[in-house]
Order: structure tokens, then sequence, then C-alpha cells
């Protein structure tokens, strides 16, 4: 009996042992499984709750898989049916929507937007004069940032292209690049007019349909299945809930820069699409020249620090496409995008001449892994192994979090003590009006300021020197910022300033201001 015991013993330690030799043979040999092995270290060491990665290689799909979380701290894993964020990897499809209109002769590339939108105007009448269809997908319209409009502000999409022209250029039309999501608003705007449908019908319609993509959706509001991600942020090293709906549905007012929702399922329809000169089994989306005009370099990329992984590729050139960055990736080109929205993540990037294509979505806030997985995805598929990109940009952007901690100490210690405010705080309390930016009021809870941006953005008010306060907001995902008022002869506080922008003090009917509540 002890013998034949013994035997059972060695011979089930054999199979083990055997089977793990076995699967570990597999892993070397197997670039699928290889692959998949290091995304499963990625996810532990980026702390991401929950992930997804799908690979499409000469027409077929390699992989296509769900890894951790869809929420932290419950037991619902994401699988290939969970949907995200697209966020800006949106716009390429907003990009091949303008190229489907250009097939069938109703628009082309280099018309002025103002011959479909003649009430859109910029600041400057001669840029709006000159603006071009094309000019609104490749981030050179001399415009900076206006995000403002969309994530502090729940306004229509007709009232945030009536506000732009409020917004000082920074440099001259055709001049530079500086990223611009309102542009897209605009593109989605011109397809509305030269279509008669609106963006969310026509990219329904065009694009989700015909590659049979029965779970995206083209804005966040019709998200209503429960296999989807939260998103999720990391402050002090924990990882967070952003659990706000209002927070994640901003981005519809201005959906064709970055609404749409996806899954593995789904998504690998529009990469095999998108490598296959804008066909996909049988279907043409785009005619050959169009497709190509998609990936045609439009415009020099000039900021310098748009993508810090370049401090590691070191690419010679940088240029973007209609809807896609470029850039050159040992000898080849790549094509990429990434989508950032609070909590989520995604990119999508093509390596065209090995018919190569990679897409992660993420529920992190700015989880750079992505960038990882894409280069990884470059080499383990069609380059060879090149770097462990996962801890070298795990160490690049370890070093800014340091740097921002420092810089923040810095900060800190700029600070001039035992100072008091000019005023009491009831002096201060009012509503504060911007005709662009919307309104900031100001009130007390139980003695301290406490502030409410465009019903948005809240959080309460700490001295900081002078007439400064740190405002820390209620919305955690919202960090701290540094909010100053302005006197006027008289030493009342008439100006509010935050984010670089001032909000005038509106003068209350009988001299008082908010009362205390």
């Amino acid at each position: 009996m002890k013998k034949n015991l013994l035997v059972f013993v060695l011979v089930t330690s054999w199979c083990v042992v055997t089977s793990a030799v076995a699967q570990s043979k597999k892993t070397v040999s197997d670039p699928v499984a290889r692959y998949d092995a290091y995304i499963q270290q990625a996810v532990r060491d980026w702390k991401v709750p929950g992930l997804t990665v799908t690979v499409v290689k000469d027409g077929k799909v390699l992989l296509k898989k769900g890894y951790g979380v869809r929420v932290i701290g419950k037991p619902e894993p994401v699988d290939s049916q969970t949907l995200f964020a697209m966020a800006s990897t949106t716009k390429a499809m907003t990009a091949a929507c303008l190229g489907m209109l250009v097939d069938e002769g109703k628009l082309n590339w280099d018309d002025p937007v103002a011959d479909y939108l003649p009430d859109f105007q910029l600041y400057d009448p001669a840029v709006t004069r000159e603006l071009r269809v094309r000019d609104l997908l490749i981030h050179n319209t001399g415009v900076g940032n206006a995000d403002v409009f969309w994530a502090a502000m729940k306004i229509p999409s007709d009232e945030i292209l009536r506000r732009m022209r409020y917004v000082k250029p920074s440099y001259s039309l055709r001049a530079g690049f500086i990223y611009q999501n309102i542009m897209y608003l605009a593109a989605g705007k011109v397809l509305e007019k030269v279509s008669g449908m609106s963006w969310d019908k026509f990219i329904r319609t065009r694009i989700f349909e015909p590659l049979n993509m029965r779970r995206t959706k083209a804005l966040f509001g019709e998200v209503t299945d429960a296999n989807r991600a939260k998103p999720h942020l990391e402050v002090n090293d924990t990882v967070r809930l952003v659990d706000s709906p209002l927070e994640e549905g901003l981005v519809d007012a201005v959906g064709p820069a970055g609404s749409v929702w996806t899954c593995p399922d789904d998504v690998t329809a529009w990469m095999q699409c998108m490598l296959d000169s804008g066909r996909y089994h049988g279907k043409t989306l785009l005619k050959p020249a169009t497709w190509a005009e998609l990936f045609k370099p439009q415009t020099f990329v000039t900021d310098a620090e748009f993508y810090p992984t370049q401090l590691l590729t070191k690419p010679v050139w940088k240029t973007y496409g209609l809807g896609w960055f470029q850039q050159d990736y040992r000898g080849h080109r790549i094509n990429f995008h990434t989508g950032s929205l609070t909590g989520m993540i995604a990119i999508h990037g093509q390596l065209p001449d090995q018919k190569l294509a990679v897409y992660v979505q993420g529920n992190l806030d700015h989880a750079e892994l992505r960038h990882a997985l894409m280069f990884r995805a470059f080499d383990e598929f069609a380059l060879g192994p090149d770097q462990d990109w996962s801890a070298s940009l795990q160490k690049l952007y370890g070093g800014f979090k340091q740097k921002a901690k420092l810089a923040e100490r810095k900060a800190d210690s700029t600070r001039v003590l035992n100072t008091n405010p000019s005023l009491p705080l009831t002096a201060y309390v009012g509503t504060y009006n911007s005709p662009v930016y919307g309104k900031i009021d100001v009130t007390l809870r139980q003695g301290k300021l406490y502030v409410s941006i465009n019903d948005i953005m809240t959080g309460s008010m700490e001295h900081w020197h002078f007439d400064t306060f740190r405002l820390v907001y209620d919305q955690f995902w919202n960090g701290k910022d540094l909010v100053s008022f302005m006197l006027d002869t008289r030493g009342k506080a008439t100006t509010f300033k935050t984010f670089g922008l001032e909000f005038n003090k509106a003068a209350d009917a009988g001299g008082k201001g908010v009362a205390e509540r």
C-alpha cells in the first residue's frame, strides 16, 4: 500500500512539474502567451484596477482580453465585452466620418468652415475667414486650450462654439501646435450641416453598424450596461473610485472629440478596417485615397513635451494626421492616438507596414502603461524585443511624480506666513461672473469661504497668504488650486482669479453679500 502511494505521489509530482515546464516553454516560444504574461505583470506593477488589450495582425485577432476588475474592491471582472471610454481615440472616427462625405462629393477638406458654419467665429476675424475644414482636425488654429467650456461648465455644444470668439489666440493660424478638443466639436457640426444627421447618429449609421459594433455607444449618456468600467484616480499612492456620473457625462458636450465607449469584441473591427485601407469583410467605408489622406502627415507636432514617452523613444520626427499622431520608431512609422478622461485611458497604435495594431483601454487616470503595452506589442509581434517598456516608463513617470512633489513643496515654501486677509471673510462673499467662463459663487460655511464653480466644481477655501486662498475641492480628483481675490481702489473685493481666468463680482441689490449658511 505504501509502495503504491509512493508511486502515485511520484507520478503526480512528475505530471505537475512536466505541465509547469511545458507551460513555461509555451510562454517562452509563443509571443501571444509571452505578451499576455507581460500584461498581467504590468497591470500589477502599475496598480491598474482594470484593463483591456486587443491586438490584430494581418487581418487576424491575436489577442482580445480583459484584465482585473471593473470597479476596485468589487469582484466583477473585465472581459472582452466590458465597455471603456475611447476618449480622444474617438477623433480618428470623426475624421473618418468627414472622409465619407468627401468620398460622396459633399465636402472638401479645404472648404472654408464659414461655408458650413457661418455663425462660428474665432477671436481674429481673419482666422475665421481663412479657417478650413482640415484645420479643425489638426490642432493648428492658433487657439489655445479651451476645455474649461466643457470640463468646468455645463453648457450646450452650440454655446461652447459661440464662446470661442472670446478666446484669444496663442499663436497665428497654422504657426504651431496646441491640442484642441473644441475644434473637433466644430468638425462634428460641419458633418451635421452637410449630412443633415447629428454626429452621434452618423457615426452609429456609418461606422458602428457596418462594422457590427453592437455594444459601442456614441455618447456616455447611452452607456447603461452593467458591464462597464468605472474611472479611478491615484491619490497619495492610493487608488480611489471616481463615482461621479456628472463628471463622466461632461464629455458628451464635445462628443466628436472623445465621447465614444467600446469594448474589445467591437473595436477589433475598427482596428482591422483602419489597417486595411478602410475595408472590412467585403465592406468599403472609405475610398483608398481618402483613407490615405487620414494618415498623411498634415502638420508638425511642435509641442516637445506633449508625450513624455518620447524622452525614451527619441523620435526624429513627429507629425499629426487627421486624428492620428505619428512618429518614427525603430526605423518604422507608427500611427497612434491616446485618449484621457478623468479616471479613464486609451491608446490606439498602428505599425502599418507590419499590418499590426494594438488597442489598450484602462480605468486608472493617466496610467501610462498604455504606451508601454503599445511599444511592447510592436516589439513582440513585429520588430523583436527591445527593452522592458513597462519598467522603463515606470521609472520615467516615477521621476515625474517625485518632481511634482518637490515642486509642490517649493510652492509651499513661497507662502508668506503670519499674514491675514485684507478684509473680513464676509466681504469676499458674493457671485463673480465672466461673460465667457460662467460664474463662481462664494459663500460662508462653518466660518470658511466655500466656492461653487458653475455648479460643477465645489470646495472649501483655506487662507494661504494675503488675499490668496487654497481651494480644496470636494471632488477629490480635482485636487487643490490657489485662488486670489483682487481689491479695487476702495478696498472692496471685486475680482476672483483661478485657472488664470478672472471673474468679476456682481453688485448686490442691497449692498450685502450672500448670507452664511
